[in-house]
């Protein structure tokens, strides 16, 4: 079965700095975490990677601080009155120069779903690797609204169907995570920007529940198929090459005329 290709597009993260080394990710509280415990954030500019679980809620200051809500501001005591001084001419300052504009970055979340993997196999099909091949290369190629995208982080996930024990199908959602991240450092891409995790049959794809279990076996294995998987998010930042659109000038009021 051909892989089905789902892409969101966000501009919502901020790429940051990474761990130094590959290791496997966990889920806390909306937001993804290293094995010490830490937030995972996207190399180059301070942006945590947050999980599908994250809601404004769980919203914490380190990363998203504009959604923590702030103490009102103390109110400052009024200064005491002084004395009126002579006006002072002002002096001529000369004109300052205006200042290069800086480029205006854009915040770019991407994902790829990899379905129909083999039953009871880590190995990667021929659509799955076309399907992939195509989703990073758009990220890598720029376009007319942005340059190439630079990759913060890659979070990759592994999944299986229900079929078979949880602690077999967890270690099988793993071995597959690690197939598809192996083949996107083949394609260029650091390792130590990629996190793994596996997940087993704990996120069945939603239509998977009209699968019954009383269907022949050979007939259950296909109708699971979109279970047996593997996520490709993608956080990184591009530069936007928009024009930026002129400032409207405000319109000449016609003089009135004078009365008779």
């Amino acid at each position: 079965m051909r892989s089905t290709l789902r892409i969101t597009l966000a501009s919502a993260f901020v790429a940051a700095a990474f761990a130094p080394a590959l290791a496997s990710a966990q889920a806390k509280d909306g937001y993804l975490t290293d094995t010490a415990g830490g937030v995972v954030k996207a190399l180059g500019a301070g942006v945590c990677v947050r999980t599908s679980q994250w809601t404004p809620a769980l919203a914490i200051a380190e990363c998203d601080p504009d959604l923590v809500k702030k103490p009102a501001p103390k109110a400052k005591p009024a200064p005491a009155p002084q004395k009126a001084k002579p006006e002072a001419k002002p002096e001529a300052k000369p004109e300052a120069k205006p200042k290069p504009k800086k480029p205006q970055m854009l915040n770019i979340e991407e994902k790829i779903e990899l379905q129909g993997m083999e039953f009871n196999k880590a190995e990667m099909t021929t659509d799955n690797k076309a399907d992939l091949d195509k989703f990073l290369g758009a990220l890598q190629k720029p376009t007319k609204a942005r340059a190439a995208v630079a990759f913060g982080a890659v979070v990759v996930t592994g999944h299986t169907d229900r079929i078979g024990s949880l602690n077999y199908n967890m270690k099988l959602s793993e071995r597959r995570a690690v197939v598809v991240k192996d083949y996107i450092v083949s394609k260029g891409v650091d390792s130590k920007l990629i996190f793994w995790e596996g997940k087993g049959p704990k996120q069945p794809i939603p239509v998977t529940k009209f699968c019954d279990n009383k269907m022949k076996r050979k007939q259950l294995i296909e109708c699971l198929s979109p279970n047996r998987r593997v996520t490709v998010e993608v956080v990184g930042r591009a530069q936007s090459l928009a024009k930026p659109k002129p400032e409207a000038k405000p319109e000449a009021k016609p003089e009135a005329k004078p009365k008779p």
